[in-house]
């Protein structure tokens, strides 16, 4: 598996620390309103990330944070924390709407049929190790103190301040990338620990230190959770682009100030923005939208999910209803086929023997596989399941087991799509099952030997084996993209009998 590294700008391979073991750490919601498109798409590539990982062979421990105190308004310190501006939008207490939208949140995941993370930890669980990864910082000279404020990080204790970003600390100008607060040494220092201010009486408050309501920066969270639940170093630290300048280059820089050990994080991966015709996404424009919003106008959330495997995560997104419409029509028709393809499989079980070749030795097979592996390039992974879907040489079985490889990773939830009895009766196909045995028997012969006629391109003996079964009162018709149908030529099999 190969990935982007913001941090060295390289597309490297996955090395792990230790042998085929991985830590990947993903930042979560902030859970103050309800998780909208733009989370949804972040989280869906973080779930191929993953399940391309785990077929690969890496055994991934997947941790995601829920940021339910700590985040102000502001990426730097100033502002209102994002959970009491929710507490006052809402009319209830900031615990109750922490425990409202990290709810939502996990039912928009589920919804997109996101593996759940094997640890989902909340920043009001972790204040302990928050608190004393602050005083490891104090201790080893790396923090100061403005009074009535908070504990601040000085970056110029931290040569390395700013790399990964390319931030040119030493010309920045105070006010340009953070807030202005007076005490500040330099204007990227950052706030790891906040005092309340008089009259703010704050919901979340925890006694400290330097003073007995107090609470912890939002930076700190991810670098004390993440450490301590993954170590001092591990692989992977995904999140939006957004988080480049400010929170991660914060998080590294706490982190490694803190352990001594460089890296914190080996691979950095960042998506890029879900824009909403052309513009931002935000309230004021009208253009927030959540899965429930997508449900409520009739679409399916697989189709969601289509429209974004079929752009790559570095790139930027357009969402608008007509790609979402299109989107949706090339979920019916994929769902459709697998359907029939499924169909055609559970039909021929007892008849049609696999493959020569192993699947995984099929071109279809090594090329998408080759497309994940190379930094996740979705929209080229799509192109070949479409592939699969036409081939006129693939056997039922083949484009089955195929489609059914390809979605774990692409987690569409192929394996759940079956016809139902309506569907089959409406199509007219004729259920092998429901046959004599004989005649079933001779059916499955005829088709069987078809199949191997067609991959040998025998087409003479092909077109031989269908009149064979025309004879009996079927028709057999081959689909555009590849698959078979046996039908009733009457499409009512009581005129059969």
């Amino acid at each position: 598996m190969k990935l982007y590294n913001t941090l060295t700008k390289k597309i490297e391979a996955i090395v792990p620390i230790h042998e085929r073991h991985l830590g990947l750490y993903a930042c979560g919601v902030t859970v103050y309103d309800y998780a909208h498109l733009g989370h949804l798409r972040k989280y869906v590539m973080d779930d191929v990330l993953v399940r391309a990982l785990r077929q690969e062979g890496f055994e991934v421990k997947f941790v995601q944070n829920v940021t339910d105190v700590g985040h102000l308004a502001s990426d730097a310190d100033t502002g209102e924390d994002k959970l009491e501006k929710g507490a006052k939008k809402y009319g209830q207490t900031v615990w109750d709407v922490a425990q409202k939208f990290e709810t939502y949140f996990f039912y928009s995941m589920d919804l997109m049929g996101n593996i759940r993370p094997d640890l989902s930890c909340r920043a009001t669980d972790h204040i302990q190790s928050q608190l004393e990864l602050v005083l490891k910082l104090e201790k080893k000279g790396f923090t100061y103190v403005i009074p009535g404020d908070g504990v601040y990080f000085d970056i110029s204790k931290f040569p390395d301040y700013g790399q990964m970003a390319g931030l040119d600390v030493d010309n920045q100008l105070s006010g340009s990338r953070v807030a202005v607060v007076a005490g500040k040494r330099q204007p990227a220092d950052f706030a790891v620990w906040k005092f309340e201010k008089p009259g703010e009486n704050r919901a979340m408050v925890w006694p400290s230190p330097w003073a007995e309501r107090s609470f912890p920066g939002w930076h700190i969270e991810c670098s004390a959770m993440s450490m301590e639940h993954l170590g001092a170093q591990f692989e992977i630290h995904t999140g939006g682009i957004d988080h480049i300048p400010v929170h991660h280059t914060n998080e590294i820089a706490q982190a490694e100030a803190a352990s001594g050990k460089k890296p914190f994080v080996k691979y950095w991966v960042h998506h890029n923005f879900l824009q909403v015709n052309g513009e931002k996404m935000s309230k004021s424009l009208g253009n927030f939208y959540t899965i429930d919003d997508i449900l409520k106008r009739g679409f399916v959330p697989q189709a969601l999910r289509l429209l974004f495997l079929g752009s790559h995560y570095r790139s930027q997104l357009n969402f608008t209803w007509e790609s979402l419409q299109a989107a949706q029509t090339a979920w019916e028709r994929l769902s459709q086929q697998v359907k029939m393809i499924h169909q055609a499989v559970t039909e021929r079980r007892d008849r049609l023997q696999p493959a020569a070749e192993a699947v995984e030795t099929l071109p279809e097979y090594r090329n998408f596989f080759k497309a994940i592996q190379t930094d996740l390039d979705t929209p080229q992974a799509m192109n070949l399941v479409w592939a699969v879907l036409k081939s006129a040489i693939l056997s039922p079985q083949e484009q089955y087991r195929l489609l059914l490889e390809f979605d774990q990773v692409l987690g569409l939830g192929l394996a759940k799509l079956e016809l139902s009895p309506a569907q089959l009766a409406r199509s007219g196909r004729v259920d092998l099952k429901a046959l004599p045995p004989q005649q079933s028997q001779t059916l499955q012969q005829l088709l069987s030997d078809r199949v191997v006629a067609r991959r040998h391109q025998d087409w003479a003996k092909s077109d031989a084996l269908r009149d064979q079964v025309n004879q009996l009162g079927m028709q057999l018709v081959d689909q555009t993209d590849g698959s078979q149908e046996l039908r009733w030529l009457s499409q009512t099999p009581e005129s059969q009998t």
